[in-house]
């Protein structure tokens, strides 16, 4: 998962499956009469049993579904995690198509906010009027500025408003080694490709990258009224000074050590690293009041930015301050800005066709006021026994994995103590939050969607400075209920299942065990695993950045993590791009522990002691073909280069078949031979968690 929220991606996570029923026998079955024959959790239809599975079970479990479903155009991707994702935006759009039509709604109440905040967004006449005048204002205040004075205030002022985060990032979070406190915290940030290496790397992938932005950046100048050599002009200076920002920032890689990211200053020697960025005075412009200490993830960073801050020239860095404003809100302004924001992510995803405008506006509706709308989502689609069915079985699955530390060969007993502790510490959220969030002051106005994005963004930073000084808030969620995702948060011990993903293909209450232990069963030990893969086992049980084991035991562990590192690195995903091991390492570790831990949980099921098939499978290969059809799908080329990049999770196919090649089981379930080109030999097989 991802930061402070380590996604399982299964879609950026996966998550709940698995049956209660496990521990109790019998379950109740739906739907079998001669009208309603029952479903084929497991479809030979969606295979290709031309395939050996030992040759590329991905293929041998998916292939027959991959032929028969293309990637539709509006999509980058496709597969098992974006079928789940659309049918949550069908039933978000039937919520927000009904609650909108009623105009009468008492003003403040859930639904007059969810539906006219819909509404505003779907008024596409309205938008189309206003043209960039949304944004007119903070263009002409930035022409206004005169000295570099001026441009450090308007870096505050654009935060402070609604209006962007332009140079650096900055927010108020839990402090890592402190955890019941929240501190100040700054980051790298500034440059608007997805990653530091777009802008570092000359190969024609990365060119044609570099020139979208470009052509993005001088488009957007034109249509405010630029003369098309200023706009020109404009891109090249922007991306110019973006590539060293770019080459200040930390890589992907050297930032998963959350040690080397955590540098805690006092304030005032701080501002000496920085002299044109005197933080005394400037945390209180950000309404920061009364703190003396600030956490900077990348220190070098900051200094760099001081330095370019009176290296460049004041016109430049108005015209890089404009660029802040309109790349951050293009896609909500007229057409002609929406088509060129999506010119520009089209050249670095490959998506063919715009998002229609209804699926945006739900997704911004989930994103802006997600604890309303969820509300009346779970209302509709979760029920309280999904919740205690998914409660039981995490129970049954944390049970699995204290047996599974109990026996490893390469752990202390004082380290596995340890981490004993951590893993009975674990909070679990199931589908939705406690205690809703009430976007306390948020106006939304049916009639003015420009204002209502910018007070929800000015409510957000206000709600996010306002923490400092209160007990951390461990309710508090980092995923909204419709969410088809998990995630593992280290600084709480949580692992969090909202409500979008408890349904097929991870979790069916008429599936059998194998199905739901190899769908949500997975998802939940993945959670698990992150607790202690390569990040999350330097957080000890309060969710404490602190080192709890033995050395000896820490080394056999990174011997292991190596292993896993090296066994991805292998794998070629595009041309002559491979799986970056070493940025995909913890979700590797989550993949191979989650499944182990899945299938020694369904294991003690009546099902998984029995040899009985179903639809011609084995309780064991109904188990892997459960997970390999969870990462079920394909991508774009340019999608596929642009995640090698950026994303900790590695591609479908290698979470589908990198992990069980470690597994005796799959061996055994499906016949695999030393001649299979998957094989590998038991004592090459990794085994950490």
């Amino acid at each position: 998962m991802k930061l402070k929220f380590t996604n399982l991606m299964l879609a950026g996570a996966l998550c709940l499956s698995a049956s209660v029923y496990a521990a109790h026998g019998d379950k109740p079955v739906k739907g079998k009469t001669s009208a309603n024959p029952p479903k084929k959790f497991i479809d030979p239809a969606n295979m290709d049993m031309s395939v050996k599975p030992g040759d590329d079970f991905f293929e041998y479990a998916n292939g027959g579904w991959i032929k028969q479903n293309a990637i539709p155009a509006k999509e980058t991707r496709w597969g098992s995690f974006n079928i789940l994702r659309q049918e949550n935006t069908d039933r978000l759009l039937a919520l927000l198509t009904e609650v909108s039509k009623n105009t009468n709604q008492p003003k403040g109440s859930l639904k007059q906010r969810v539906g006219d905040l819909y509404a505003s967004g779907m008024d596409s006449l309205a938008i189309e009027k206003k043209g960039y005048t949304p944004i007119q204002a903070d263009l002409e205040r930035i022409d206004k500025i005169s000295d570099l004075n001026g441009i450090i205030n308007e870096l505050i002022y654009e935060r402070v408003n609604g209006v962007g985060s332009p140079l650096f990032g900055f927010g108020v979070g839990q402090d890592s080694k402190h955890v019941d406190n929240y501190i100040t915290q700054l980051r790298q940030g500034g440059t608007s490709l997805p990653d530091r290496d777009n802008y570092l790397k000359d190969d024609a992938r990365s060119k044609k990258i570099q020139d979208a932005l470009k052509t993005y950046i001088s488009t957007l100048f034109t249509l405010t009224g630029s003369q098309q050599d200023a706009a020109t002009k404009n891109a090249n200076t922007i991306f110019e000074m973006e590539k060293k920002l770019a080459n200040s920032q930390l890589s992907r890689v050297a930032m998963r050590d959350p040690n080397v990211t955590y540098n805690k200053f006092s304030v005032a020697d701080f501002s000496k690293t920085t002299p044109h960025l005197n933080w005394v005075k400037l945390l209180p412009m950000l309404k920061v009041n009364g703190q003396d200490t600030v956490l900077v993830g990348q220190p070098a960073f900051f200094k760099d930015i001081d330095a370019m801050l009176a290296a460049t020239s004041v016109e430049d860095w108005k015209t890089y301050l404009k660029w802040n404003v309109l790349k951050g809100s293009a896609s909500s302004l007229s057409s002609p800005f929406v088509k060129a924001a999506f010119a520009y992510s089209s050249a670095l995803s490959g998506q063919k066709v715009e998002t229609p405008r209804t699926e945006r506006m739900s997704g911004l509706v989930d994103g802006s006021l997600g604890e309303l709308l969820g509300q009346l989502y779970v209302e509709k689609y979760f029920t309280p026994a999904a919740k205690k069915y998914m409660l039981d079985l995490v129970n049954n699955l944390k049970v699995t994995l204290g047996d599974r530390i109990k026996r490893l060969e390469w752990m202390s007993d004082a380290t596995k103590a340890k981490a004993l502790t951590k893993l009975n510490a674990f909070t679990v959220k199931i589908g939705y939050p406690d205690k809703w969030e009430t976007y306390d002051g948020v106006v939304i106005d049916r009639n003015d969607y420009a204002g209502n994005l910018k007070r929800l963004s000015i409510w957000r930073y206000n709600f996010n400075v306002s923490r400092l000084g209160k007990p951390v808030d461990k309710t508090r969620w980092g995923m909204t209920p419709p969410t088809v995702n998990a995630y593992y948060n280290p600084t709480t011990n949580e692992i969090a299942f909202p409500a979008g993903i408890l349904q097929f293909p991870f979790f069916d209450f008429g599936a059998d065990d194998a199905v739901n232990y190899g769908g949500i069963g997975a998802v939940i030990g993945h959670e698990m695993t992150h607790g202690f893969d390569d990040q999350g086992r330097q957080y000890d049980a309060d969710g404490t950045l602190r080192d709890w084991w033995t050395k000896d035991d820490a080394d056999k562990f990174k011997v292991r993590a190596t292993q896993v590192e090296n066994q991805y690195n292998a794998f070629t995903v595009l041309d002559t791009m491979h799986v970056n091991g070493k940025l995909t390492l913890g979700e590797n570790l989550a993949d191979l522990g989650g499944l182990n831990i899945a299938y020694e949980a369904f294991k003690k099921t009546k099902q998984g002691k029995s040899n009985s098939k179903i639809d011609g499978f084995t309780p064991d290969q109904r188990f892997f073909l459960s997970w390999a059809q969870v990462w079920r799908g394909q991508q774009r080329p340019e999608s596929a280069a642009q995640r090698i990049l950026t994303d900790p999770h590695s591609p479908e196919q290698f979470r589908t078949n990198a992990p069980i090649t470690n597994m005796d089981a799959w061996y055994a379930a499906f016949g695999i031979k030393p001649e299979d080109k998957m094989y590998k030999k038991p004592e090459d097989r990794i085994k950490v968690w």
